[in-house]
């Protein structure tokens, strides 16, 4: 049972450093190795399993991070509901440094990621998975998205209710003629690491939620002078621990795995897929 949980979350040290009796698991996966070890917990009474996106020592920028073995694994522990906090820049300027936005669309302008586990390829076990089309109209999950909703009304943060990332290849910044382009499209931000873990979690019948923390104004917004690496950690860093109170109740308002009345659960649609889920 120690190395099982419900529940992940994908973030950094600020979260799972928090918590009492942490234990570190390794985990093989057929897509090779994740970021890092998953590191589980109980919180609120619900078992996580929290992975650093880019590795404990932040050594993985956002095009490196191998995806697919980083979702496999959290599946491989027993995680069925998946939340992800993430640091963006706003595109229009109500979203200022220190407003959180929980999501409801994206926009994939990422390059070069694989984005399934269905490509035709063989697997290390000599399986071919199948060519398989998921349904991705609506990329996060609903019943995650309200109980973070409620998660930061209750702890007096009145998040953004919808609004549309852009993912980015990364690792740089965008220029400022492509954020004036994203944001006359009418999107909410713009962030390097919501895509592709939205879809590979939907096609391991995963929920998965974001929380948007906005650090900078981006690089076209009104009355920006551009985006420093050194602003962001600094206006996360001020905000991390009331993320983490956000996020700690949003785990305790997820319903129980055997509970999911959404979607998410049966995005296959039982299809023979060619592989075994774990």
């Amino acid at each position: 049972m120690s190395e099982q949980a419900e529940i992940g979350v994908i973030g950094g040290s600020g979260f799972y450093s928090f918590l009492d009796n942490v234990t570190e698991v390794t985990v093989e996966t057929p897509y090779g190795p994740p970021s890092d070890s998953l590191f589980l917990g109980e919180t609120g009474g619900r078992r996580v399993a929290f992975l650093p996106r880019h590795g404990r020592g932040h050594h993985l920028p956002p095009h490196r991070i191998n995806y697919r073995a980083n979702m496999w694994a959290l599946r491989s522990v027993g995680v069925r509901q998946v939340i992800a906090p993430c640091a963006v820049g706003g595109l229009q300027p109500q979203y200022g440094p220190g407003t959180l936005l929980v999501p409801d669309q994206l926009v994939d302008r990422t390059k070069s990621r694989v984005q399934t586990y269905f490509d035709g390829e063989p697997l290390p076990d000599g399986s071919v998975p199948h060519v398989i089309h998921v349904s991705f109209a609506d990329p996060y999950c609903e019943t995650g998205r309200q109980a973070a909703l409620r998660a930061a009304r209750g702890q007096g943060w009145e998040a953004v209710d919808g609004g549309t990332i852009c993912v980015i290849e990364g690792p740089r910044f965008s220029t400022r003629a492509e954020s004036r382009w994203h944001a006359a499209q009418g999107w909410s931000v713009v962030g390097m690491t919501g895509h592709p873990e939205a879809i590979l979690a939907r096609e391991l019948e995963l929920c998965y939620s974001s929380l948007a923390l906005v650090t900078d104004l981006d690089a076209g917004a009104e009355s920006s002078e551009g985006v420093s690496h050194e602003e962001v950690l600094r206006v996360f860093g001020e905000n991390v621990g009331r993320l983490r109170d956000v996020l700690f109740d949003a785990v305790r308002e997820l319903p129980a795995a055997d509970a999911r009345a959404c979607g998410c659960a049966t995005a296959l649609g039982g299809q023979d897929l060619g592989l075994t889920l774990p």
